[in-house]
């Protein structure tokens, strides 16, 4: 297992090394933001509008033709906000020290005009199954813009794997640690359980994964926020020293934690992008797929609802993962992933005694919805490959590797989950830059006839 690790390991420091996923990711998000002239500011009031002015926890059902523009965002950001808020941010925190949060930050911002571009093209080529479903996403822009069939169909082996077996073994395996920690359950009742829930979903198809999603996720936020919020509350003397911490460890990692830490600059921006990019998944080719089923009159309509996806991932809910560990003092140089979260909620929450078990359930949440996000994604890639009739026995295989994901070790599954990251991103950038033209053309068409169209 540890010549495994290391092996991983290596062919991760070269992926997400400084001259491979690094300036390729942060270099599209860079591309389109000038591109686009910064359509993730100059836009923002049409990626609320659109985000938020039909919001709600009972929207239409999903069917054939789609779910509704929300129920689409409720299950990309369910992907999203996952265990790459909780436990990624702690581990990017714990390997590339406090700076690692800026470097977050920028790879965000600039991310933004990436997933707008995503949501956009799977808008264009979205198409229907052989049952008559609507299905999409970067594996039919590439086949279908870019013309290279065998590069979609990479994408799909990698995406299939990357987040329905190796991704989704992250989440269970997170749960598990975690309800390990807090309450003493044996890990493998905990990956039962969970395959059972997840099962019951999955097959109940779109429309039972739209109707969960677009419940759990706006709950499930309110609750870690209400709890994030009481934290900061009450260690408000040292917010300042927090953004200090990581500005000052943006450039200087030592310095910002006496020395406690020892990573340099490398290390702070490899693992904050890449922390980043498996906390918001621009780039990597993943969304697109739920924003390829939304109903919508123009697709830069749901290019801008994508926007939002990873502005609440980032900016409001990794940071408050981020703000609680650095206001309760909680890095030790020696504590990592979920547990340096958990130790920061339980010095936060230290009054109540709820803070390791406030942590397991929120993480339970977040990785649930993010387990249905993911099959969704992969499912419609399995659909893409070997069609609708391969869909039951993925279910199941999935719902296996959740309790295999309980059991292993975390270094390991968190390496294993970069790598096939990486490589699933690199033929979405590939389209992605091939295909921006489309992009430019679909936002022009909207600035001239849909600028005022309904929700």
């Amino acid at each position: 297992m540890e010549e495994l690790t290391k092996l991983v390991q290596n062919i991760n420091s070269v992926l997400w090394g400084v001259y491979c996923l690094i300036p390729l990711l942060v270099g599209t998000g860079i591309y389109y933001t000038f591109r686009l002239k910064f359509v993730q500011i100059r836009k923002f009031g049409k990626v609320v509008r659109y985000t938020f002015g039909d919001l709600t926890l009972f929207g239409k059902k999903a069917g054939k033709d789609g779910m509704t523009s929300f129920q689409s965002l409720a299950t990309a950001i369910a992907a999203q906000v996952g265990t790459g808020n909780l436990a990624g941010a702690a581990t990017a925190i714990a390997m590339g020290g406090p700076g690692a949060i800026f470097w977050m930050w920028i790879a965000a911002f600039f991310g933004m005009a990436t997933i707008f571009a995503e949501a956009v093209l799977a808008q264009l080529y979205k198409t229907r199954d052989s049952e008559g479903h609507v299905t999409g996403g970067p594996a039919y822009y590439i086949s279908k813009g870019l013309g290279c069939k065998w590069l979609a169909a990479f994408f799909s082996v990698a995406i299939i794997i990357a987040l329905g077996f190796i991704g989704n073994m992250v989440q269970a395996n997170s749960i598990a640690d975690a309800f390990h920690s807090a309450f003493s359950i044996p890990t493998w009742i905990i990956g039962v359980i969970l395959a059972l829930l997840a099962g019951f979903v999955f097959f109940g198809g779109m429309r039972r994964i739209a109707a969960t999603t677009e419940k759990i996720v706006p709950l499930m936020a309110v609750l870690y926020l209400a709890g994030g919020l009481w934290v900061l509350l009450t260690h408000l003397d040292m917010l300042l020293p927090a953004f200090k911490m990581i500005f000052v460890g943006a450039f200087d990692p030592s310095a910002a934690t006496g020395g406690l830490i020892g990573a340099g600059v490398k290390e702070a921006m490899r693992y904050g992008v890449a922390r980043g990019l498996f906390s918001n998944e621009a780039g990597m080719g993943s969304t697109p797929h739920a924003h390829a089923v939304a109903k919508v009159k123009y697709p830069a309509q749901q290019g801008f609802v994508a926007i939002m996806g990873v502005f609440v991932d980032t900016f409001v809910v990794l940071n408050m993962t981020a703000f609680v560990i650095f206001v309760t003092g909680a890095i030790d140089g020696s504590t990592t992933g979920i547990a340096l979260t958990q130790k920061a909620f339980e010095t936060g929450l230290g009054s109540t005694g709820y803070g390791f078990g406030f942590v397991a359930v929120c993480l339970f949440f977040f990785a649930f919805s993010t387990i249905i996000g993911w099959y969704f994604f992969a499912e419609q890639n399995i659909k893409y490959l070997f069609g609708v009739g391969a869909v039951p026995v993925f279910r199941v295989l999935v719902m296996g590797f959740l309790v295999l994901g309980s059991f292993l070790q975390v270094n390991l599954v968190w390496e294993l989950a970069d790598m096939f990251n990486g490589l699933m991103a690199l033929p979405n950038l590939v389209a992605l830059i091939g295909l921006a033209k489309l992009v430019s053309r679909a936002l022009d068409d909207y600035e001239e006839h849909g600028a005022n169209a309904p929700l």
